[in-house]
């Protein structure tokens, strides 16, 4: 029970296919006491999805990209608990015009759009884990995609997430004088409605299949849900600024390799 007695907002549910619904299940299997956020377009589902869990939780409609949103999702928390120990950042968003099509073509205002939702808004969250924190230990987690390179797909959003990983990281500078934790997750590619909508998704999900070095399930995001509930824990207090890998190891695969890694390792496939 290492989150028992923790307060944790999860942004971003979406149904019980989402990697925030995964970390509410098992943040709650852990002992933590849960409100879920969600974007009014996703209210109907998320309170659905809430449905399911263990212990069915508060969900607040909120647009972190909007400060008037940030600021009622706070006077809410505040307001339910008056004080937070912890918040998911599972929040990202761009138009089909940014992750399709000529990269250098994408309209500048659908970019804006793209930036301030998946990337300025984990500021925002940062804000609220700020004004609410009960003191030292309080840790904000964010989800991420590897922004090392050019991906063959996502066009934007990768700029968006290399965004995200340098907020993260003025962010733990800022947050870390009160002793509060910021981290990222950079977790392979997951079957969840997010995905669905990045055109040629399957050519990531084949890079995975032949170059992970552990065998890698789209279906499964229980592996990211329990790397979230660890940097909630205490027993990540010394980490921030931090972006862990969640990926089968892909990450760490050299970029010119092409033949299967599994299969040069261990004959299968």
């Amino acid at each position: 029970m290492i989150l028992n007695g923790k307060r944790l907002l999860i942004t971003g549910v979406v149904n019980d296919d989402s990697i925030a619904y995964a970390t509410a299940r098992r943040a709650q299997e852990l002992g933590a006491e849960l409100v879920l956020s969600a974007f009014p377009r996703d209210l109907a589902n998320a309170l659905e999805a809430a449905r399911t869990l263990p212990v069915e939780p508060p969900i607040i409609a909120a647009d972190l990209s909007s400060e008037a949103d940030a600021a009622a999702l706070c006077y809410s928390v505040k307001e339910l608990w008056g004080e937070l120990d912890g918040a998911l950042h599972a929040i990202a968003f761009a138009p089909r015009s940014a992750l399709s099509g000529e990269f250098i073509e994408a309209p500048p205002g659908d970019l804006d759009i793209a930036f301030q939702t998946s990337a300025v808004s984990y500021a925002s969250l940062a804000r609220i884990i700020r004004d609410l924190s009960p003191g030292p230990g309080s840790s904000l987690v964010g989800l991420d995609f590897d922004a090392a390179g050019a991906w063959p797909v996502y066009n934007w959003m990768g700029v968006c997430k290399a965004a995200l990983e340098s907020v993260n990281r003025y962010v733990a500078r800022d947050l870390g004088r009160d002793g509060i934790r910021a981290n990222l997750i950079a977790a392979g590619p997951i079957h969840t409605r997010a995905a669905s909508g990045i055109p040629d998704f399957e050519l990531l999900l084949e890079a995975w299949e032949g170059r992970s070095p552990l065998e890698w399930d789209p279906g499964d995001s229980y592996p990211v849900a329990d790397a979230a509930c660890f940097l909630f824990s205490d027993l990540s207090r010394a980490i921030t600024g931090e972006i862990l890998h969640v990926d089968g190891g892909y990450h760490a695969m050299a970029g010119a390799l092409r033949e299967p890694v599994r299969s040069a390792a261990a004959g299968d496939k």
